[in-house]
């Protein structure tokens, strides 16, 4: 039986990742109406890969018999005046995704829930690569985003991303 905190935490997961998934969603449609497609599949992308995240936490709920309960999802707001506000939201949003999963880790290391730990390591290490992301899209915005050639050379490199699920085994 897992620890009813630690199985409250992973249900909330869920739902942030999904909000995530939303986040990014909305991204993709500022991106799209400024022209820039390159940046809309790179968020498209993102969020595919945020509902993955969801499901991960989902089934491994489910592989351990634990209740999943499925809350509604927040709409995300955008109100955003430059090309580069998505892209530092994007990177505050990763940090507190980190700060999610890093809570959830510790409550686990709390009470010994080593299978949830070990779980949560395949998370930690991808945070680590999101927040990495995150970054460099910013610097790359900050050095080429007001060269319209630059930008267009960035957006290109962004529309070749393609979506690959990720090859977490439970």
């Amino acid at each position: 039986m897992m620890n009813a905190n630690v199985s409250g935490l992973l249900n909330n997961q869920i739902n942030k990742e999904l909000y995530s998934a939303y986040l990014y969603l909305e991204f993709s449609n500022y991106y799209e109406s400024r022209g820039l497609n390159g940046f809309a599949n790179w968020f498209k992308i993102q969020a595919m890969e945020e509902r993955d995240h969801a499901m991960l936490f989902y089934q491994y709920l489910q592989d351990n018999n634990e209740k999943v309960t499925l809350e509604a999802i927040d709409k995300p707001t955008s109100n955003f005046k430059s090309d580069d506000e998505p892209l530092k939201a994007a990177l505050e949003h990763e940090k507190y995704v980190t700060s999610l999963i890093n809570n959830i880790y510790s409550a686990a290391y709390e009470v010994k829930d080593f299978r949830t730990m070990q779980f949560l390591d395949w998370f930690i290490k991808e945070q680590g690569e999101e927040e990495t992301n995150a970054n460099d899209l910013i610097t790359k915005m900050e050095l080429f985003g007001s060269d319209p050639k630059g930008l267009y050379m960035v957006n290109s490199e962004l529309a070749s991303r393609v979506y690959s699920p990720p090859s977490l085994t439970l």
